[in-house]
């Protein structure tokens, strides 16, 4: 069965700025989150699936452990090249199932890991959340790390007055990669995701996945439609652009344009901005 979108990571340099600017678009973003092996978040909640605002805070606590390579090292590394999205991740009901079926493909990056860390309801309450995560790794994509998530207390993680956003943002509709072959990443996709299929499109393909979808294109055919400038492909893929689902993209191009940043009308009532170096697309 396909595997749905998780969560994305947004690498920023300044993740007081980062959550100022979510916030002045419309998003309710959640507090400051603290990991042992020193990157800092903020959560933001959609239905099942969450941006993770995310910057190295405190190197000094790295300590060689895996998720100081996989979060520390990796995140610094791409956030000194720029921000953006960095960390593509699936939902997973049984991490250790995903690891056996990435060594089968030939793709496991990673043994299945867990870790732990304390969190708060909104009213204050100490909740204790935790995840294991199976990385995958598509050799021909350093810019993009790729793992799946299972959550073990996600009656402690997810909260319904967290998903409600002033921008009328409702859901995920669909993540985008830019590549200059997109073919050449189809079937490690694939198994990624758990998909059977992938629908050919101009300029790249289309993966279908619960609730949401991966599309791969160039980059000349995502300016045409998005448009806006493209990541730099150099060095392989990149994750471009969040679509969501909206109630009134306009609400949203308002709130936007209110915090400084131009949006671009697209097809069908949509618009995009650029923010952090990801695009955001708001749809109806």
């Amino acid at each position: 069965m396909p595997r749905g979108l998780d969560h994305i990571v947004h690498a920023v340099a300044d993740l007081d700025a980062a959550a100022s600017l979510y916030r002045a678009l419309g998003f309710t973003v959640g507090a400051r989150n603290r990991h042992p092996w020193g990157t800092h978040n903020h959560i933001v909640q959609l239905p099942g699936f969450f941006i993770e605002l995310l910057t190295l805070a405190e190197p000094d606590k790295m300590s060689g452990d895996v998720f100081s390579a996989k979060f520390g090292e990796y995140n610094r590394d791409f956030i000194a090249r720029g921000d953006g999205l960095s960390m593509l991740v699936l939902e997973s009901h049984a991490a250790a199932e995903d690891e056996g079926a990435f060594r089968a493909a030939g793709i496991a990056a990673s043994a299945a890991t867990r870790f732990d860390r304390d969190s708060k309801k909104p009213d204050g309450t100490p909740v204790e959340v935790a995840f294991t995560l199976a990385f995958a790794k598509d050799p021909l994509a350093p810019d993009i790390s790729f793992f799946t998530c299972q959550q073990h207390y996600p009656e402690n993680f997810w909260n319904p007055a967290f998903q409600r956003h002033d921008n009328t943002v409702r859901d995920i509709a669909g993540v985008v990669l830019v590549a200059d072959e997109p073919a050449e990443h189809r079937d490690f996709l694939l198994a990624y995701t758990g998909a059977s299929t992938a629908r050919d499109e101009r300029d790249g393909f289309t993966i279908d996945l619960p609730r949401d979808a991966i599309g791969v294109m160039t980059r000349s055919a995502f300016s045409d439609r998005f448009g806006q400038q493209a990541p730099v492909t150099e060095r392989g893929p990149r994750l471009a652009a969040l679509r969501f689902k909206t109630g009134d993209p306009q609400t949203a191009a308002a709130m936007s344009e209110n915090a400084g940043i131009f949006t671009t009308p697209l097809k069908a009532g949509a618009i995009s901005a650029a923010v952090a170096g990801a695009t955001l697309v708001f749809e109806p």
